[in-house]
């Protein structure tokens, strides 16, 4: 592994596709400036067209010959990810790297009309589907990724199987740490079930950014209302934490570096903030038997199988 690896160390990404969600800010602005840098193609998967265009604008001032093309994605909403598929196959024929970064984090309890908690939907009921329904187009490229943006959150998280949704004595906090917990179950899940039916191919992994400073934790504080977050996202975390610069780069050497395994979970090297490494994942994510339980049941409440295979 590099030391101190940087943006500068992806490799030419010349003839790939790259899919990022979330795209217009933060940490999957970054993603995608820094792969449209080295010249993949690169799918902006954005709620809001209206901030996707801003960001779109912004990159191409920066890289005019980048190859960016605005998608709308609602990953709230399983109708909005299903038309997303379908708007995408009807254009693209492969994908070469999948980058599930779009999130919400910690708000107001709220369910989906397909009658999900929120932040479940987001953050990890609709990258799976996504995945499911993409995957046929990534597995028989060469070198392609599937990543899954964590968090440091998973640490202190569980996966109440029996309560998915929180119907019962919700936590915002304690949901968003059972989101981006399961992003790594799957993401380890997904890389048995790859091993398994011996696709070489594909690797699945998670990376997490540490503490980053992005629009995330105000559009958090925010919806909360919540006046002692506000104040730390203001005036503690930013002395903690490092740029929205930093942390896209665990998840872009997971998502490029030939030295980055499958199953494996990238983060910063000093947890909060530095140059991307191996991050060790918590017990829970470690638990072989909840890895399958967890996909399982996420075929069921979301009524999409997920057949890996070659």
């Amino acid at each position: 592994m590099v030391n101190n690896w940087t943006a500068n160390n992806i490799p030419d990404q010349s003839g790939r596709v790259a899919m990022v969600t979330g795209a217009n800010s933060g940490l999957g602005y970054e993603s995608s400036r820094e792969l449209a840098r080295k010249g993949a193609t690169v799918i902006m998967a954005c709620r809001n067209p209206q901030k996707a265009e801003r960001a779109k604008a912004q990159i191409l001032a920066e890289i005019p010959n980048a190859q960016l093309h605005l998608m709308a994605l609602d990953l709230g909403r399983l109708a909005s990810v299903h038309a997303f598929v379908e708007a995408f196959r009807s254009q693209y024929d492969r994908l070469d790297i999948l980058l599930n970064n779009a999130g919400v984090m910690a708000i107001p309890q709220t369910t989906t009309e397909d009658g999900f908690e929120m932040q479940m939907a987001v953050n990890y009921y609709g990258h799976f589907v996504l995945t499911a329904r993409l995957f046929d187009l990534i597995v028989n490229r060469p070198h392609s990724r599937i990543v899954n943006l964590s968090s440091v959150v998973q640490y202190g998280a569980s996966i109440q199987f029996d309560d998915l949704n929180w119907e019962r004595n919700y936590s915002r906090w304690g949901v968003y740490g059972q989101t981006k917990l399961a992003m790594t179950v799957f993401a380890n899940e997904l890389d048995r079930r790859l091993k398994s039916a011996n696709i070489e191919n594909t690797r699945a992994l998670s990376a997490h950014p540490g503490f980053s400073i992005t629009n995330l934790q105000g559009t958090s504080a925010d919806a909360s209302g919540h006046k002692g977050e506000a104040w730390a996202f203001k005036y503690v975390i930013p002395h903690l934490g490092q740029s929205q610069e930093m942390g896209a780069l665990p998840q872009l050497y997971a998502a490029t570096s030939s030295d980055a395994m499958g199953g494996k979970f990238y983060g910063p090297r000093w947890w909060a903030r530095g140059y991307p490494a191996e991050c060790p994942q918590t017990p829970a994510a470690r638990r072989v038997e909840d890895w399958r339980k967890l996909w399982e049941r996420t075929e069921e409440l979301t009524q999409t199988p997920f057949n890996v295979s070659a």
